[in-house]
């Protein structure tokens, strides 16, 4: 969703994927590179946050090359992932990398619901762009992403407890599953599903498009990747 026709044009839907996804796929390929080299999950997440740091820097210059331009919602995802995952790699300690999915996404979730309490629409900022759209079909898209976000930080403490992760296995008959390779399969779940949330918010979108200022089907709005 670019701000004008021309950058629409000049980058497809799936360059834009591409950009919003690099940091999360990196961290993913570093991560399944060092348990299959022997190391144990844990310590594979430590050395994987290299591959996040190095993808959310990556993505986020790839974006303001490919955009000209940061918006807002690229620049948060990829300051996050840098931050915690620095902190993953000074501490050593995996703590940080998985605390960054909690702590992200819940501040999203109060930014949004607290802006519509307020009567604002920050999710309009967020992305740095304008979908032609009514203010009602706003604010129920921020409503509905401020959930979701929502949804997504309760869900991620939950997954990142290692005890309750290591006892749900053992009752499921797995007690030698590992809880940091637990934690990256709902990682790769949660890419998967915010896919279809975006999609699945298009009717929304393509609903209350105002024809005197729409130039094409819009993509949905990005989510919390990285």
């Amino acid at each position: 969703m670019s701000e004008t026709g021309p950058t629409t044009a000049a980058n497809p839907a799936w360059v834009r994927q591409a950009v919003d996804f690099g940091a999360l796929a990196a961290f993913a390929a570093g991560f399944l590179f060092f348990r299959l080299s022997g190391q144990d999950g844990d310590q594979a997440l430590v050395n994987a946050s290299w591959f996040l740091v190095g993808g959310a820097a990556i993505a986020v210059a790839a974006g303001l090359i490919l955009e000209r331009r940061l918006a807002l919602m690229p620049l948060i995802v990829g300051g996050f992932a840098l931050v915690f995952g620095l902190l993953t790699i000074v501490t050593q300690n995996d703590l940080f990398v998985k605390l960054k999915v909690t702590v992200l996404n819940g501040s999203l979730a109060a930014a949004l619901l607290g802006g519509v309490l307020l009567g604002k629409r920050p999710l309009k900022a967020f992305l740095g762009t304008v979908i032609p759209i009514t203010d009602r079909a706003w604010r129920i898209l921020t409503i509905r992403y401020g959930l979701y976000f929502l949804a997504v930080a309760l869900t991620n403490e939950l997954i990142r407890n290692e005890a309750l992760v290591s006892a749900v296995a053992a009752r499921m008959g797995r007690p030698d599953a590992d809880p940091a390779d637990v934690w990256v399969a709902f990682r790769g779940v949660l890419w998967i599903a915010s896919m279809a949330f975006g999609l699945a918010n298009l009717p929304l979108i393509l609903k209350n498009l105002q024809p005197e200022t729409a130039e094409g089907t819009p993509s949905p709005p990005p989510d919390a990747r990285s």
